[in-house]
């Protein structure tokens, strides 16, 4: 299976290059973020006609998810909506199974600064990830949790560990919410199995000040995957070519094999 973490940044402003993406690398499974689609406007018509079925939670103008599957494989028992949250009409969490396997696309509150009422909300947004993959692993079924999860792993992930110095994405708080969410569902960083530290890449860049060209990155798209799948990944790769060109996402996708 080939699947695709990507936060768009606006559906409607980069579907040409998702369809592009779909095109010339035919995953099975995408988890988008960050789609800002109305339910109607959300374009399921396009999309299945290049080959892909679509289960989307969508909010309006802020957030949205989704999961697409290459048309033959199933696309079933959609669940919208994450129990715990504490805006549940932001539209940040879906899952669907495909294939046998039980995938969430995830975009994890931003936060803002640390301290405030956004900050407490992303906890209380990983907290309730992690209950949610509690009862998914025990389940048993192999297990993808993937998205944009607004926060940095380890200080590798950071371009500038210093210039992060106090602020979100990278406080032992949100780092520490984000590996319980990995323990209560006994998930692994696919990135990481496949490249481990001290290898530095990114996923998110900036739109400001060339931080794209400056390599000036954080890598905030993550995905979680179920010990089956750790130890079957062939290949996982961040497709950099994708933040270049007209109108690209701050975020590019991020691609695991196995």
């Amino acid at each position: 299976m080939k699947l695709v973490t990507w936060n768009v940044n606006s559906l409607k402003a980069r579907l040409p290059r998702v369809l592009g993406f779909l095109e010339q690398h035919a995953p099975d499974v995408v988890c988008l973020q960050e789609t800002k689609c109305t339910p109607e406007a959300f374009p399921v018509d396009e999309l299945l006609a290049a080959g892909y079925e679509a289960a989307h939670h969508s909010g309006g103008r802020w957030a949205g998810v989704a999961v697409l599957a290459r048309t033959g494989l199933g696309l079933g028992d959609v669940r919208r909506g994450l129990p715990g949250e504490v805006h549940a009409d932001q539209a940040r969490w879906v899952e669907a199974t495909v294939a046998g396997v039980r995938i969430a696309s995830v975009y994890v509150v931003n936060g803002q600064a640390v301290g405030t009422e956004p900050f407490a909300e992303k906890l209380t947004f990983l907290g309730a990830m992690a209950e949610r993959a509690a009862q998914l692993a025990a389940d048993g079924a192999p297990l993808v949790l993937a998205g944009d999860m607004n926060v940095c792993p380890t200080d590798t992930d950071v371009y500038d560990v210093q210039a992060f110095a106090g602020a979100t994405h990278v406080t032992a708080e949100e780092r520490g919410a984000l590996a319980a969410v990995a323990q209560a569902g006994r998930l692994r960083d696919a990135y990481r199995v496949v490249h481990p530290e001290p290898e530095q890449q990114f996923t998110w860049w900036d739109y400001r000040a060339g931080a794209f060209h400056k390599n000036l990155g954080l890598r905030i798209d993550v995905i979680l995957v179920s010990e089956p799948i750790a130890e079957s990944l062939s290949a996982v790769h961040i497709e950099r070519d994708y933040r270049k060109g007209s109108k690209p996402s701050d975020h590019v996708p991020l691609v695991a094999e196995w």
